[in-house]
């Protein structure tokens, strides 16, 4: 049955005029860049080495221009969402919460945690009897792992009396991994259920914002799948509390602008989203591309395939940025964020194999593009800087006397200003709107849940600074991760590691000696070979040589302030949310239990129900 949608355009006019606007901004930033760096390069001559760069520089800016143009975008506070829509839920949820390899006890904890918020919420709605199940899904290949799942699970279980809405089956292969997971649940439980909410084994959501999102999905018939923005929480370390904050700062803003561009065809970022069974089941049955991986094999960044095959099939996809109440947790170190990244790197360059599939939106494509050029614009970047020096090491010395009976010198014209217009134009593209940004949270007064105007500050500025120097580390670790998928390596599924993830000096050095030993590399070129630029590539070359020591110290604990206040401070700082702190609590009590609970499930371990449901 094809969605409500279908045949109808993916975006109102004035979605096509915005998009529009933002492109054509984004290619001129892009084009003034390279003129600019023409107009420097050609004082001394135009190479081709130097168009070559220019080439670089254009699509390296306008990727950055177009960044910026989301923050622009979203800085207009969102409407109200319009409540009288909503009315009493009539159909059945279940949450799912894939896991893989993880430490069950912390798991668990979470979905009691839910399972009690859930309750209650509803309870306070006064539909006390409205069904909600939840269904954890394991792909674990620890037979250790495993075991601790039964036992944890027959805990879980006794807990919360939750016999027949409370479920738990472990898979005999991780076929498709996680979302070869999913679906296997759709095929044999899925006819049981109108909702499922898509969950990752750190997510962790209030019952208020489950139930809110069943409400707006029923009030939307072709709704197929309703995105919240996850904020990241739990943070502990210096790196992990400035992704944090940015998070929860920066990110709405830029979430509202890329809300604003999407039309129907919204972003499915894998979790912390409701999806409407049916729909999904009829749409997102996901191929498996030929050839060996990296490029063939499962598609790894499944959610984005699955957002533009909903779209496809004539269903929206939407994303609610005024949602509260949804969290999850991020890499505590530069390694676990490269490592993850490495895999969200892989994903999207396969996308590539789906970009001209029949009958996808427009939309839908583009965003695969920027998918790929994601991870496409740190080499280009990478690429610019290796051309440049290419470029000043070929060209030879000035000629001071051109003509021999010449009686005085001739000096090359200095192109330094237009050079340092360029440096500030480019800084201007990251710093800009983050400016905004902070300027919008002065006006919409979100500055005291951060800790108050000076806090907010001070952690603007800092996470600038921080950002600024780890951004060629990111950038030599995103490089590597393209050119080793680009050379046929797969980087498979590595589990994620949760909670601290502090780094000895060794251990960062182990990690990072690649990128060290570049750092010098250009360090020596640069000084030897090219001393007219030398203090250019100084921002760059520096942070990668002193990388070990950001990595490794950056993993520490970050340390309290004056008056105990940190920096990077959030709004879940301030005041704990309900749900974590229920979390707390019950992991608190079942950790003072003892770790290893007695006594497993007798019988069958709650399996779900197996009613087919779509293809």
């Amino acid at each position: 049955m094809p969605g409500p949608l279908r045949g109808l355009p993916d975006a109102p006019r004035w979605v096509l005029v915005l998009r529009t606007v933002a492109a054509l901004s984004a290619a001129l930033t892009g084009l003034w860049a390279s003129a600019m760096f023409l107009q420097y390069s050609a004082v001394n001559g135009l190479t081709p080495l130097a168009v070559v760069s220019a080439v670089f520089l254009f699509f390296s800016t306008a990727w950055l221009a177009w960044g910026a143009a989301l923050g622009l975008i979203g800085l207009k506070p969102a409407p109200a969402f319009d409540r009288s829509v909503l009315g009493p839920i009539k159909g059945r949820t279940v949450v799912l919460v894939p896991v893989y390899n993880e430490d069950p006890t912390t798991t668990f904890a979470r979905i009691a945690a839910m399972m009690a918020s859930v309750d209650k919420a509803l309870l306070e709605a006064g539909e006390p009897d409205v069904p909600v199940h939840f269904a954890i899904l394991s792909d674990t290949r620890d037979p250790r792992v495993a075991e601790a799942e039964e036992r944890w699970f027959a805990h879980l279980m006794a807990a919360t009396g939750a016999e027949g809405r409370l479920f738990y089956r472990r898979r005999g292969t991780n076929e498709g991994r996680k979302a070869g997971n999913i679906e296997e649940f759709f095929a044999r439980s899925g006819g049981a259920y109108d909702f499922a909410m898509i969950l990752d084994a750190d997510s962790l959501m209030e019952g208020a914002t489950v139930i809110e999102m069943v409400r707006r999905m029923e009030a939307a018939p072709g709704l197929g799948l309703l995105q919240s923005l996850p904020t990241v929480v739990r943070a502990s370390s210096v790196f992990g509390r400035a992704m944090q904050f940015a998070a929860a700062f920066f990110s709405p803003v830029f979430s509202r602008g890329l809300a604003r561009l999407q039309g129907h065809t919204g972003p499915f970022w894998g979790h912390n989203a409701l999806v409407r069974v049916d729909a999904f089941t009829e749409c997102c049955g996901l191929p498996v591309l030929s050839g060996p991986p990296p490029f063939g094999g499962h598609i790894l960044s499944h959610d984005y395939v699955e957002a533009a095959l909903l779209a496809r099939g004539g269903w929206e996809v939407r994303l609610d940025t005024d949602l509260k109440g949804s969290y999850e947790e991020g890499p505590e170190s530069v390694v676990e964020h490269a490592k993850r990244d490495r895999r969200w790197c892989q994903g999207n360059l396969q996308h590539i194999r789906v970009l001209m599939a029949p009958g996808l939106r427009a939309w839908s494509r583009f965003v695969f593009l920027q998918g790929v050029f994601t991870y496409v614009a740190p080499v280009l970047w990478a690429l610019f800087l290796i051309t440049v020096i290419a470029d000043r090491v070929t060209q030879p010395p000035p000629n001071y006397f051109p003509d021999p009976y010449q009686l005085f010198p001739v000096f090359p014209s200095d192109g330094t200003a237009k050079a340092i217009g360029l440096t500030i134009g480019i800084f201007g593209l990251l710093i800009m709107p983050k400016l905004l940004t902070t300027a919008e949270a002065w006006v919409m007064e979100r500055m005291p849940s951060f800790g108050g105007v000076g806090t907010v500050l001070r952690s603007v500025l800092s996470d600038f600074i921080l950002m600024s120097l780890l951004a060629p580390v990111m950038m030599a670790y995103q490089t590597r991760s393209v050119v080793q998928v680009l050379m046929g390596r797969d980087g498979g599924w590595p589990p994620n590691r949760r909670g601290g993830a502090e780094l000895t000096l060794g251990e960062a050095w182990a990690a990072s000696k690649f990128i060290v030993l570049f750092g010098l590399a250009g360090l020596i070129i640069a000084h030897f070979l090219t001393s007219h630029i030398f203090y250019w590539v100084l921002p760059v070359v520096l942070p990668m040589i002193g990388s070990p020591l950001l990595i490794a110290r950056t993993s520490q604990p970050a340390r309290p302030g004056k008056r105990g206040r940190r920096l990077f401070t959030t709004p879940q700082d301030m005041r704990n949310p309900a749900i974590l702190a229920l979390h707390d609590a019950i992991l608190a009590d079942w950790r003072g239990e003892g770790a290893t609970p007695a006594g497993t499930a007798s019988g069958p371990v709650g399996v779900p129900p197996a009613v087919a449901s779509g293809p």
